[in-house]
């Protein structure tokens, strides 16, 4: 029981160790993708798809950056878009509203076919023998720009094609005003004598590569998820998340009634979100020509002779904003991955909101939040200052103890148990504060690791970007000073002599272990260990006149 301290040392070992694990999660390295191969490959299709959907991954190749065609340009208030007439293919989006870099100011590239990157959006309709629209088609267009105008809240992109055989195929982009969900329709007309049976297909295709504005230290994250309803009727989703290189070994694929799937970068998302009521097949796996995609195939629907199909499909492309991408589809804010404390981590980016509204400032609101727990957590932490000062009040009679029964162990905890009992005081009473701040810890770190709001949020001075680490360690040294200032006010009169070498290097460790860390995260601790301190010399002060002097 004496050795209260050292298990706080080994929980907060365990909290750092799953922390080092995430940040690996997240920024570890990756395996280099496969370049990219001067021709397109055709992947080979999935076992369980039909034939219509094994014609979509077969017959269609995957286009390569430079392909030669006609670009279109789109702007509203939130995209500068560029679509392709060969394929119809989205090729190139920038965020307006998210800059590249702090360094940086013009919009940040999420679809990118430049500077020998690939992340691209195809679509197409496959058919049982052929495709009938695939990135190979020469889709044509009305106007090469189109601009959303003053008082326009949607705008429509239409591009045609006529088959040799007389089959005719729209794809038509429909965007909106402040809003990052794009409607893709493909309709195509029967203008032959025999029925087609059609299967829409979209999906988004990328290499590997590191956006700019990502934190120093940052390799890119990319992973596919998927939403998988559990039973028939029931509201219970799943999310499977899987990093490149698992993505490169195992692959992926599943079929089911609606659903969406993704490709995602950190603070962004390209998803893929077909009709909540159609049967879709929805795989993931490396590109042979190189990189990766991940695609949703629908199921085939006949089209009788002279009839026309539509079939629409929902992307949303851009910040994982997280008062809308609860919007988008059943169980899509579970993209916004704040791990198994989410029930903790989403209240938690409601009050820090809420402070936002209030300051303008994401810098304060952190250091608002902090006070607000700091307060919350009074009582516990007068309780864990008080069993501190007990402590070393009755120091001199643990040592006494231990030099008394240094052989003897058991006879060594029994005298240490009796004399708790005796005095009325549990050692163990100060690990409540730091326990129920663990989580909190953890979750604000996921909070500030997925939350966009919070991307190269500025506080003062050399705070530029939150979301990054203290490019001159301010933060993470004022964190470990006031680690040093705790446990001197506190003593270390009943720890052994490993233990007080291991405490004494632990300020050190912590300094040197945030130095990595986002600079907001180490504001809240920063923050916390100063109040901790101020609160600390109050209670002791409160605590020397019940008699527990120092």
């Amino acid at each position: 029981m004496e050795n209260r301290r050292f298990i706080l040392i080994a929980l907060l070992g365990v909290v750092l160790f799953f922390l080092y694990q995430a940040w690996q999660k997240d920024y570890g390295n990756r395996p280099p993708s496969a370049p990219v191969a001067d021709e397109a490959q055709a992947p080979s299709a999935p076992a369980a798809a039909t034939a219509a959907t094994a014609t979509a991954t077969e017959a269609t190749g995957d286009a390569l950056p430079g392909a030669p065609a006609q670009r279109i340009r789109v702007e509203t208030d939130v995209y500068i878009a560029e679509i392709a007439t060969l394929g119809g293919e989205l090729r190139r989006l920038e965020l307006k509203q998210y800059p590249a870099a702090k360094d940086k100011p013009e919009p940040m590239s999420l679809l990118d076919d430049r500077n020998g990157r690939l992340f691209v959006l195809q679509s197409g309709l496959a058919g049982t023998e052929h495709a009938y629209v695939t990135d190979k088609t020469p889709f044509s267009a009305a106007q090469s720009e189109y601009k959303l105008a003053d008082g326009q809240n949607t705008l429509d992109v239409t591009l045609s094609y006529t088959s040799a055989d007389g089959i005719e195929a729209t794809k038509t982009y429909h965007f909106s005003r402040d809003s990052y969900q794009i409607t893709l329709s493909q309709t195509l007309k029967n203008n032959g004598a025999n029925a087609l049976t059609v299967s829409p297909y979209t999906r988004v295709v990328r290499t590997d590569f590191k956006p700019d504005g990502e934190p120093r230290f940052a390799h890119t994250f990319l992973g596919v998820g998927f939403y998988q309803q559990a039973e028939a009727g029931s509201a219970n989703y799943k999310f499977k998340k899987t990093a490149l290189d698992k993505l490169a070994k195992d692959g992926f694929e599943t079929q089911q009634t609606g659903g969406w799937i993704t490709m995602l970068q950190h603070y962004f998302v390209a998803a893929i979100v077909p009709p909540k009521d159609e049967q879709v097949t929805y795989s993931a796996r490396p590109r042979e020509a190189g990189g990766y995609r991940a695609q949703a195939i629908g199921a085939g629907v006949a089209v009788a002779p002279g009839a026309e199909q539509r079939f629409d499909t929902l992307l949303y492309i851009g910040p994982k904003l997280q008062d809308r991408i609860d919007d988008v589809a059943p169980g899509f804010e579970l993209t916004l991955d704040y791990g198994i404390l989410k029930v903790i981590a989403r209240p938690m980016f409601w009050v820090l909101k809420l402070f936002h509204t209030w300051t303008s400032n994401w810098g304060v609101a952190i250091i608002l939040l902090t006070v607000t727990v700091k307060l919350l957590l009074f009582k516990l932490s007068e309780a864990q200052y008080r069993s501190m000062a007990k402590m070393k009040v009755f120091g001199p009679k643990i040592q006494d103890i231990r030099e008394r029964y240094a052989d003897d162990r058991e006879r060594q905890q029994k005298a240490m148990m009796d004399l708790y009992k005796k005095e009325g005081f549990n050692p163990l009473a100060g690990c409540w504060p730091i326990l129920v701040q663990f989580p909190i810890f953890i979750s604000l770190y996921w909070v500030l690791l997925e939350s966009v709001e919070l991307r190269q949020a500025p506080f003062m001075l050399w705070l530029q970007d939150l979301s990054a680490p203290d490019p001159f360690y301010v933060l993470p040294v004022i964190y470990g000073i006031t680690m040093f200032l705790q446990q001197r006010m506190s003593g270390n009169t009943t720890m052994d002599p490993t233990q007080q070498k291991v405490m004494q290097v632990m300020p050190i460790g912590m300094t040197a272990f945030f130095a990595f860390f986002q600079s907001g995260l180490v504001l809240y601790w920063a923050v916390n260990g100063l109040i901790s301190i101020a609160q600390q010399w109050v209670i002791t002060r409160r605590l020397a006149k019940e008699g527990l002097k120092r």
